[in-house]
């Protein structure tokens, strides 16, 4: 990862509105460690998490500084050097359609305190995000959210969806197969080095998908200090090949059991396969894993193949959640980074409130799926074309949400007759888009 984004300076329109409120708008000097620390403590503390330990703040420190890190501090306080709102950002691969991928403005840590709100901070925090990410070049921006009623009105739009299984043992059986490779246990810190180059093998098979930073593998591994009950009771499973190479780990603990011990929870924190085989074989390992009543697996893909091999797809239960929200702010570079499926001419009058996207674009793509956007004052009579905001173009285009919910919703408007029927088929993406991680 390069850091050159990360003292790009600070939006001068938001931080006159911020000044405007009496509060101090600026960078923070991640390489001053008590500076990042007092940040830290701000951005934990805003999702009600625990203060941080030295070694935390340490991990963190080593792992995360090359963001571009911001803070918003009242100088009246009785601490004021502990900021009262808090983001991070930084350029990250997003991949897309086609197996490429697209530089994305990624945003994360958005806090206020609630000492401190209805003041406008949110808003200059994310307005000046984007605007930040527009003069940097960067045609998209992306955050997953903890709070979905917030980032509409920034002209975000759900575009990667995320489901929640929970799943009865005693009804969850797979079809037998002959089993192939090896499964076995190994230390979380051979996770931490194997599993990175296993996922970048995979990482642009599927659209939603972006490069997992190191500290992210060792929290997921339980290395990382911070949470000694997740550590202690984190297990991970490898899945070599027959030759020997490994295809795929599962991280997973078992709690749990109580009078009854065959009453344990098995929680799956992540799983990766590359091949059918290793993603049979590590899925059934642990739905056969003894003494176990039921397994948990969160942010999995909402077309889970796990549940096409169960012989009863109603042991397990499914709870979708909207998960990555997408954000165009350049429109032709946006749709020509991906492909599509098949030709066509397509016509999109885009509003946009903050400014970023508006405007009437022409997509056209030949017969291999690959595009050339132009922007036009008037559309040709003879196009297919819609009317739509940034939000929903953001939402159409990695192809895992459909047309024609949008049109039914009144979301989008058919400006010809049968559009959304072309446009469905265009924007549609064989592989559903999948994000595994949250930032």
């Amino acid at each position: 990862m390069t850091n050159d984004f990360s003292l790009h300076p600070v939006d001068l329109t938001s931080a006159a509105a911020i000044a405007a409120s009496g509060l101090r708008y600026d960078l923070v000097d991640t390489s001053n460690r008590a500076a990042f620390e007092a940040w830290f403590q701000a951005d934990s503390r805003g999702f009600h998490g625990p203060s941080m330990s030295k070694e935390q703040v340490d991990s963190n420190f080593a792992g995360v500084t090359y963001r571009r890190t911001i803070g918003v501090w009242d100088d009246r306080l009785v601490a004021p050097e502990v900021p009262v709102a808090t983001t991070s950002s930084w350029t990250e691969q997003l991949t897309v359609p086609g197996g490429q991928s697209i530089d994305a403005w990624a945003i994360s840590s958005v806090t206020v305190s609630p000492t401190h709100r209805r003041r406008g901070i949110a808003r200059s925090l994310l307005e000046g995000e984007l605007r930040s990410a527009a003069a940097m070049g960067l045609p998209m921006a992306m955050l997953t959210v903890s709070e979905s009623t917030i980032y509409g009105r920034f002209g975000f739009g759900q575009a990667v969806f995320a489901a929640d299984l929970t799943i009865d043992t005693t009804r969850a059986s797979l079809v037998a197969h002959e089993r192939r490779g090896t499964l076995q246990h190994v230390s979380p810190t051979v996770f931490v080095s194997e599993a990175p180059p296993v996922f970048e093998r995979i990482r642009l098979a599927t659209p939603g998908q972006i490069k997992v930073w190191p500290l992210r593998w060792e929290q997921m591994a339980g290395t990382a200090p911070g949470d000694e009950e997740y550590t202690k009771n984190t297990r991970v499973v490898r899945f070599d090949d027959e030759s020997g190479t490994p295809r795929g780990f599962v991280v997973y603990r078992v709690k749990g059991g109580g009078a009854d011990f065959t009453h344990h929870k098995l929680t799956v924190d992540y799983l990766l396969a590359e091949t059918p085989e290793a993603y049979e074989a590590l899925w059934r390992f642990v739905l056969e894993v003894d003494l176990v009543r039921e397994v948990k697996a969160e942010l999995r893909s909402i077309d889970e193949p796990l549940l096409w091999l169960l012989s009863d797809m109603r042991a397990a239960q499914v709870s979708p959640i909207d998960h990555l929200w997408l954000r165009i702010l350049d429109v032709p570079a946006s749709l020509t980074a991906r492909t599509y499926s098949g030709a066509a001419e397509l016509g999109f009058d885009v509003s946009d409130d903050l400014g970023f996207a508006h405007g009437r674009f022409v997509l056209s793509t030949d017969e291999g799926g690959m595009p050339q956007v132009r922007p036009v004052e008037e559309f040709p009579a003879t196009i297919a074309s819609v009317a739509l905001s940034v939000n929903e173009l953001s939402s159409l285009y990695l192809g895992g949400v459909t047309v024609s919910a949008l049109v039914a919703a009144g979301r989008i408007t058919e400006l010809t007759e049968g559009a959304a029927a072309v446009v469905e088929r265009v924007f549609h993406a064989p592989t559903t888009p999948w994000l595994s991680i949250w930032f």
